[in-house]
């Protein structure tokens, strides 16, 4: 590389729903003579994913918490090149794109301080839709152009990662342009280059998050949108082109955020005031007005008629309703009496005594709703359980259990009514989120495989998925239950939507460390385990690319070549019918025990000495207890292209892997599946996935969530080397 890179290419922020890793990993991919990467991480998760990738790339770490503009000028400050590409953590950079910039770069007089380029837009819906500032840049010719000539340029879309910066421009500048508002830096740099330089080229891609997974904003920083604009006005005060173009920008986003954005009133009557009087003040002379109602809008905002304004969006809301219940009224006519009910209770108060749990899709009592539910019966005695359960599930419910059949009138009136709403999936699409109800996501286990947007590429998986639909679901959530930092983060990433993570542990893990000696002796002898005897779990997870379960081993053979002193306890994936199971003419034949219909799960890992698992969660609470895992992944390459993966399990697993049945009878026949470096792999497996189970995870859910209370009072997680899991089969015999 030379001594003085053509261009760095900053990048800077936290690494929000891992987008960064896709970022860092692209550049990667590509390195290039003449352009350096300066990464400026926030936070622990920025700081990991940007060292895997040390010495490619310099690496500044900086604390969570700090903002953009910090982080920018802390990369600027590191940076070496003649030019600065700034771009942020959660974007991108289309192929090529650090290449195009730097070659462009090198051809440029020092008199231009801007090089301005077009850009591509993503959703979590979309990827690359072309932005709609190309036509303007090819208009506007590559030459350097002073502003003045091309004061059109302020409508290319205001952002630092369409642009590159001349180092020597950045730092003489660098007080305007070192601000947390990215527009406003955006436009100031227009506004105060020389010459600005174009390329009707994309060579970023704009990455833009879902409104609800970010913070609300403030009252200050919707008002900090028109002192934007005042103070860029006054930037470009003796410029009357760049001024016009500037005013017009100004009144078409005060007035989009006015309507669009979420506002309590007091709020909005002061924006739309502070907007009126930046309109009236601002205006430039013999201004005119577009025609049309874009014409009486701008009127009525210059008016100070907020009162009007809202009566004319009021009239056409009512326009457009209208026309939607002609469109929808067949739709809706089966479910008329359903709704009457159901919107008749929600207009009744929450009543903050009720909870409702529900678990597996209806399945009934278990998972981390009923550790949640047990220990809410310990500290919160006064709020009352109800559990929806259907009806074929029903008489299975614990003796006492109150409970709701999905469809009944009853159902809906609790839902209606609960303060709390518990689930480890999702509640119904139709189930309405209430203002001071509370709805806390438990989820069921720990990703290995992709989840929620990150099963879009992944057919098999999504199984035409309706995502908008269960977004709509994941924005109800308020709070979501962690076992690890592995799992916010890909939560975060699969599920982007403005709720708070919990980094509590799983409650339905406590009781791996609540357990005594004489609760694995009973739970054995319930599953008629001898004393003495050897019990292995294999609990195999499903496939999405099989309509049913075939079992992926001889489980006769193995039971046959592990001998007399070896129990197999065989658990079929929940999704498949367990009547219909390959095991049924294998149950209780001794050394083979079928407990696919057994609850809860948690029992059976308790009674067991190892587990045998593909790619199930199951591994990840099993090594709360610290005993032997070996993994049997025979077909590891279909599932991880077939249902995506977020890491690779066979670098990572938590002991020994076997890829066909002898080399599993081998591991489990000697004493591989025990061993040294067997204990080595789960020691690591541990540390990273058994993060926060410590078993007080239900505690803390419960003081959080239903008490109210502070995170700082709640019982601290204990670290890994203090916490004492329940007794192995063999030292519970032994007591």
């Amino acid at each position: 590389m030379p001594e003085t890179p053509e261009l760095s290419v900053v990048v800077h922020g936290p690494n929000i729903q891992d987008h960064l890793t896709g970022l860092l990993d692209s550049l990667a991919a590509h390195p290039l003579a003449g352009t350096e990467v300066v990464v400026a991480a926030v936070g622990a998760w920025a700081g990991e994913t940007a060292e895997r990738h040390t010495p490619a790339f310099r690496v500044l770490s900086l604390p969570d918490g700090t903002g953009d503009a910090e982080a920018r000028a802390a990369g600027a400050a590191r940076a070496t090149g003649r030019w600065l590409h700034f771009v942020h953590a959660k974007d991108g950079l289309p192929a090529g794109a650090p290449r195009t910039l730097a070659e462009h770069t090198a051809e440029l007089p020092d008199t231009v301080d801007v090089l301005l380029f077009d850009h591509v837009r993503s959703t979590w819906r979309t990827t690359g839709l072309p932005s709609p500032d190309g036509p303007l840049l090819a208009r506007a010719g590559r030459a350097g152009l002073a502003l003045d000539d091309c004061a059109a340029l302020l409508r290319v879309t205001p952002l630092l990662g369409n642009r590159v910066l001349r180092t020597g421009f950045w730092r003489a500048h660098e007080r305007y342009l070192t601000t947390d508002d990215e527009p406003f830096a955006a436009y100031a740099a227009l506004l105060l280059a020389d010459r600005v330089a174009c390329l009707p080229h994309p060579a970023h891609e704009d990455r833009r998050l879902r409104p609800e997974s970010l913070p609300p904003a403030t009252p200050e920083q919707r008002y900090a949108l028109v002192d934007r604009y005042e103070t860029l006005l006054g930037l470009a005060r003796d410029r009357p082109a760049a001024y016009a173009v500037l005013y017009d920008r100004m009144v078409r986003d005060c007035l989009r955020t006015f309507v669009r954005a979420a506002m309590p009133e007091e709020v909005a009557r002061e924006f739309f005031r502070r907007a009126s009087l930046a309109a009236l003040r601002r205006r430039p002379e013999n201004h005119r007005h577009p025609a049309g109602l874009e014409g009486v809008r701008r009127s009525l905002l210059e008016e100070g008629a907020y009162t009007k304004y809202r009566a004319l969006q009021a009239a056409n809301r009512t326009r457009r309703t209208v026309r939607k219940a002609v469109r929808d009224r067949a739709r809706k006519a089966g479910s008329v009496v359903r709704d009457h009910r159901y919107r008749r209770a929600l207009a009744r108060p929450v009543d903050p005594g009720l909870a409702v749990f529900s678990a597996y899709w209806n399945r009934g009592v278990a998972c981390n709703p009923a550790a949640i539910a047990a220990k809410l019966g310990e500290l919160a005695p006064w709020i009352h359980p109800v559990w929806v359960v259907t009806a074929d599930n029903a008489a299975l419910l614990p003796p006492g259990t109150d409970h709701v059949v999905p469809g009944t009138r009853r159902y809906w009136e609790v839902l209606a009514r609960a303060k709390y709403l518990v689930n480890n999936v999702n509640y119904p699409g139709a189930v309405v989120k209430r203002p001071d109800a509370v709805h806390l996501q438990t989820h069921h286990g720990t990703p290995l495989k992709r989840m929620g947007l990150d099963q879009m590429p992944y057919p098999a998986a999504a199984r035409g998925t309706d995502f908008g639909a269960l977004l709509a679901r994941v924005d109800k959530w308020d709070y979501s239950v962690s076992a690890n930092s592995h799992s916010t983060r890909m939560w975060q990433r699969a599920y982007p939507s403005h709720y708070t993570c919990l980094d509590h542990g799983y409650p339905r893990n406590d009781v791996y460390y609540t357990a005594g000696a004489e609760d694995v002796r009973a739970v054995r002898a319930r599953l008629g385990i001898p004393p003495g005897r050897r019990a292995v779990l294999y609990a195999p997870t499903h496939r999405d690319y099989e309509a049913g379960w075939t079992p992926r081993l001889d489980l006769a053979d193995l039971a046959d070549r592990l001998g007399e002193e070896t129990v197999l306890l065989v658990r079929a994936h929940y999704f498949y019918e367990v009547a219909a199971s390959p095991l049924t003419g294998l149950r209780r034949t001794g050394r083979i025990v079928d407990v696919s219909a057994y609850d809860p799960v948690e029992d059976l890992c308790l009674a067991a000495d190892a587990l045998v698992t593909d790619y199930s969660s199951i591994m990840f609470d099993y090594a709360n207890l610290d005993r032997p895992i070996v993994v049997h992944a025979d077909d590891w390459e279909t599932y991880r292209t077939t249902r995506g993966v977020y890491f690779d399990l066979m670098a990572e697993a938590p002991g020994p892997v076997a890829r066909d049945q002898e080399e599993l009878t081998e591991i489990l026949t000697t004493d591989a599946w025990r061993d040294e470096r067997a204990a080595k792999a789960r020691a690591a497996f541990r540390r990273r996935f058994c993060e926060y189970d410590d078993g007080r995870a239900a505690e803390r859910v419960v003081r959080r969530v239903f008490l109210g209370q502070d995170e700082r009072s709640l019982p601290p997680v204990l670290p890994l080397e203090e916490r004492t899991p329940a007794p192995s089969p063999e030292e519970a015999t032994s007591s």
